[in-house]
């Protein structure tokens, strides 16, 4: 069978179990008795078979209708009933009260002793394995039973064995999983409040409820302790070869997240006490892993942001953005594992590792447009997207915005599953029976890939902080530019400004500052002469050739037109003279501008700072220091 037809099979068992009155089977368990009593006349108007000759008295044990006045869940009250020691758990209501009596059993409930010792033990493993594991084996010595299984369920709701501890000649069931079906969702919503399930025998016929004027299969057990079992639960126990069982929710945020099992191949029941002690120590349990579970959790993501801070800060000083998430020694795959991934930014798509063709590629992503995907198994979920890419089933698209995304690829795996007993109709006499065989049961799945599981957030979680490194890169960008000019890249008036400023703060006594004011000579004759394209040719030679010119530590900007300044730290007025002098010889030899040769000289002025000196006042000297060397003749240097 087909995994697809598997999953139609098992959620039509799921609807139709659903439907299965569970809460009102109109009978118990015949090891106790149960009353349901009217609560202002405590007459018995429910009487429990064994029990038919009370129904209709009137109900006057001095400690049971004391716990029924309180109002309160009494939870049990040892009483002597009919000349015998029986443990009553009351279960108040609004209008009428449910009692039930459980005989006492001598001995066994001092068990209970132990438990706590369990539970001392079990608080100090910090290892999810041990800590199952070592709860199983505690269980099954504090309870006799034949075998103790701690079972965890997936998100799907299938379950799985994941620590037992059983008799020698007993098979193996660990590490094998279960349908969801063998717990209908109504069976799971009870034991969220019902802690613990006792069945006492397989072959137990169980007692109907009695009644005068109150339908039996009315009254609501769910909380009751002797609620009868679903026959095919009892099918279902029987073809496991089990007699009885007691089981133990582990619940997290109102939802059953697993159980505890115990099985045993003959009758054996646990006196209420001792299944109270062992319902603790499951809550425990389950407060245990999830506390393990949370902290596993947030280690990962702490490592998870350390890679993404890591995997993104190069962006910022990287003009190739592609590789910085695709070429490093640490790419978005060592952040989200996949057998390849594809990025599309702008009109081109980059791609890393293991992708299927181009055009594919292409194709998903218009497809899913703006929206995030994400599926281990495409083919259920978006067949038409996997028909583009038949050989991934794995897939996470998270858009980045613009057109632009980031999508992840996994290959086709072969699943395999060990159940317990094939869960298809062919092990089953009907839709509802149990399985018949529970003999170890593998199945391959080949239509899928490895499921995603927290990757998913982690590549949405990417996607957001490469869109907002991108975004902050981008106003960086803005930032920067606003301290350039557009057309030769350098420096410009505002940057100047600020860094003269900065470098007269920090000038020590020792050094000197100088600054050099740079004007070519004739410049508006090039513009009239040849066009401004050309005019802008040569500014831009011009600016190269100071640069070139220059000492790396010096600062350059053209404040605009033709006018250029040089900022010169820690240099004497001599060596000043000299870059300037070199510069000038630079600018003056002929540069090719458009396809015409042009010729421009430069006069240029020199100011030293002294410690009266601001940054306004010696721009202004510069500046008056350059029209000196004009008057002087061009193409020279003064101060």
């Amino acid at each position: 069978m087909s995994d697809r037809l598997r999953a139609a099979d098992e959620q039509l068992r799921l609807e139709q179990c659903s439907r299965e009155p569970i809460r009102t089977p109109g009978r118990i368990q015949s090891h106790g008795m149960l009353f349901v009593v009217d609560n202002s006349t405590h007459e018995i108007v429910v009487a429990s078979e064994n029990a038919r000759r009370y129904l209709g008295t009137r109900l006057d044990h001095p400690q049971i209708v004391e716990a029924l006045d309180a109002g309160t869940v009494v939870d049990p009250v040892r009483v002597t009933f009919d000349d015998e020691q029986f443990d009553a758990i009351i279960h108040p209501g609004d209008t009428t009260s449910i009692v039930e009596l459980e005989q006492t059993i001598v001995g066994v409930e001092y068990a209970r002793t132990s438990v706590v010792s369990a539970i001392q033990r079990l608080a100090f493993i910090n290892d999810p394995e041990e800590l199952r594991n070592t709860a199983a084996e505690l269980i099954r010595s504090i309870t006799g039973f034949d075998r103790v299984m701690v079972y965890h369920f997936h998100d799907d709701g299938h379950g799985e064995v994941v620590a037992e501890s059983r008799a020698d000649d007993m098979a193996p069931y660990l590490g094998l999983h279960f349908p969801a079906s063998d717990i209908p969702s109504q069976a799971r919503h009870l034991y969220t409040t019902k802690l613990s399930r006792a069945i006492v025998s397989t072959e137990d016929p169980g007692l109907d409820l009695l009644a005068d004027s109150i339908e039996p299969m009315s009254i609501d057990l769910g909380a009751t302790e002797l609620r009868m079992v679903s026959p095919y639960h009892l099918a279902y126990m029987r073809n496991m070869g089990q007699a009885s069982t007691v089981s133990f929710s582990k619940v997290k945020d109102g939802v059953l997240i697993g159980m505890i099992t115990c099985a045993h191949r003959t009758p054996r029941r646990l006196p209420i006490l001792l299944r109270r002690a062992l319902e603790v120590l499951a809550t425990q349990l389950a407060f245990q892993l999830d506390s393990m579970e949370k902290i596993r959790v947030l280690r990962h993501e702490v490592e998870v942001r350390e890679r993404r801070a890591a995997l993104l800060s190069p962006l910022f000083a990287s003009d190739d953005v592609m590789s910085a998430l695709l070429r490093g020694s640490a790419t978005v795959l060592d952040l989200v594992p996949a057998d390849g991934v594809a990025v599309r930014h702008g009109d081109k798509t980059y791609t890393l590792g293991t992708v299927p063709p181009a055009t594919a590629i292409r194709a998903v992503m218009d497809a899913v447009g703006d929206n995030h995907l994400a599926s281990h198994v495409l083919g259920r979920v978006r067949p038409d997207l996997a028909e583009l890419i038949p050989d991934y089933p794995g897939l996470i698209v998270v858009p980045l915005g613009s057109g632009d995304c980031i999508t992840f690829f996994r290959r086709a795996i072969t699943h395999v599953v060990d159940w317990l007993g094939d869960p298809g109709p062919q092990n089953r006499a009907d839709a509802l029976s149990p399985r018949l065989s529970f003999e170890a049961w593998r199945e391959s799945v080949a239509d899928s890939g490895d499921p995603w599981g927290s990757a998913v957030q982690e590549a949405i979680d990417l996607g957001e902080a490469l869109k907002g490194a991108m975004a902050r890169r981008a106003e960086a960008r803005l930032a920067e530019l606003a301290l350039h000019d557009a057309l030769t890249g350098l420096r410009n008036r505002r940057f100047l400004a600020e860094n003269l400023e900065r470098a007269l703060v920090e000038r020590q006594q020792a050094d000197s500052v100088s600054l050099l004011f740079l004007d070519l000579d004739g410049f508006k004759s090039v513009n009239d002469s040849y066009g401004h394209d050309a005019g802008d040719a040569v500014i831009v030679e011009v600016a190269r050739r100071i640069v070139a010119n220059s000492r790396t530590a010096d600062a350059v900007a053209r404040l605009g037109g033709d006018e250029f300044v040089i900022v010169c730290e820690h240099t004497t007025p001599q060596e000043a003279h000299l870059i300037a002098e070199r510069i000038v010889r630079a600018v003056g030899k002929p540069i090719d501008a458009k396809g015409v040769t042009v010729t421009v000289t430069a006069s240029c002025g020199i100011v030293t700072a002294d410690d009266a000196s601001s940054g306004a006042r010696l721009l202004e000297a510069a500046d008056a220091a350059m029209y000196r060397a004009k008057a002087e003749g061009r193409n020279r240097v003064a101060t």
